[in-house]
């Protein structure tokens, strides 16, 4: 009998973009009645954010996002099985804005759909992708997320147009062979949660199909984000501590093994507690979001790209993902890093 080669499944490669405008506090300040850029700094963590150019949408940030996660694990976009969007901004109600992505990359074999679980979308994506391997180990997944969250939101309401920027980050997962007596390694699980009865802390009511366009939701702003910040920090600080020291449990892990914490970027103020109410203390916490803004969807992704890049992870590092968002909707993942001989930088 032949030996039996066993494979974990893994993040191949991550890629991120920015748009190319950057957007200053002081330009925000200006245009928000009652922010000042100080007031933002302090309260948000963020000292600038980037803008989508007008002529760009989810679609398109997320093609240049995806490519640079191709590259990095060194395959061909016909060599992906999978794309799986997480985006509450997709370019259009139909198509999906996976199959814009897959049409621009010429991803032919590829299945595509998008996730919306707003801010929670790119773990949740994550761990479709990780089923997907899961059940043929030869996949591969494109998983990315993307949005354009300053086309939605009001800036008259200086709680939410002050921390939002536009973005896209994704990652290629797949397998990679195990090594015989090692520890545990690449996705070692993933938990998500869902608390309907706090839907109505984050909503864009209009656009769908019980307000759809009309002049009155125009007129009304319906289609703009609307945002109960102090109950936001809420549901955070009660749900999110709680799902992780779970999900390190199962894991086999104490909060003190995480080397790296990779969370979604909502403002710095509540990151920041939230590391500390996970007792996240020995954890590098990576707040890419001071140059970013919060990048919905794409916010962990980004993070996450740019730890990689940056040669912060190191093989064999504890990382913990965490997204959270409308819904409400959380969820967390814990990979055991590996890296990937021929990874570009």
């Amino acid at each position: 009998m032949g030996i039996e080669h066993k494979h974990v499944i893994s993040v191949l490669g991550t890629g991120s973009y920015l748009p190319d405008r950057v957007v200053t506090n002081e330009e925000i300040a200006a245009r928000v009645p009652g922010a000042s850029a100080e007031w933002i700094a302090a309260r948000a963590g963020i000292v600038e954010r980037r803008y989508a150019a007008p002529d760009q949408a989810a679609s398109d940030l997320a093609v240049h996002a995806a490519r640079a996660a191709l590259t990095q694990a060194g395959l061909d976009a016909d060599g992906i099985d999978y794309i799986i969007v997480a985006t509450t901004t997709g370019d259009a109600p139909v198509p999906s804005t996976a199959s814009l992505v897959q049409l621009a990359l010429g991803a032919h074999r590829a299945a595509c759909f998008d996730v919306n679980i707003a801010c929670a979308g790119f773990v949740t994506a994550l761990s479709v992708a990780q089923a997907y391997v899961a059940l043929r180990p030869t996949t591969k997944a494109l998983v990315i997320g993307t949005d354009v969250w300053t086309r939605f939101v009001d800036f008259d309401d200086r709680a939410t147009s002050v921390l939002f920027g536009d973005g896209a980050g994704a990652v290629v997962v797949g397998t990679v062979p195990d090594t015989p007596g090692a520890t545990e390694r690449g996705l070692l699980d993933i938990e998500l949660v869902s608390r309907a009865d706090a839907h109505d802390l984050i909503t864009m009511p209009a656009g769908g199909s019980r307000l759809p366009a009309s002049a009155d939701t125009l007129a009304d702003g319906g289609h703009l984000l609307r945002m109960q910040g102090r109950g936001v920090r809420d549901f955070v600080l009660d749900n999110i501590p709680g799902l992780i020291a779970g999900l390190l449990k199962r894991t086999g892990h104490e909060p003190s093994d995480v080397d790296h914490f990779v969370p979604h970027q909502a403002n710095g103020r509540l990151v920041a507690e939230l590391a500390e109410a996970s007792d996240l203390r020995q954890a590098t916490t990576h707040l890419p979001l001071r140059h970013s803004g919060n990048i919905g969807s794409a916010s962990v992704p980004v993070a996450l790209d740019t730890a990689n890049r940056s040669g912060a992870l190191q093989d064999g590092d504890l990382v913990l993902l965490a997204g959270f968002g409308a819904g409400m909707a959380a969820g967390a993942a814990v990979l055991r890093w590996i890296a990937t001989e021929g990874r570009t930088p």
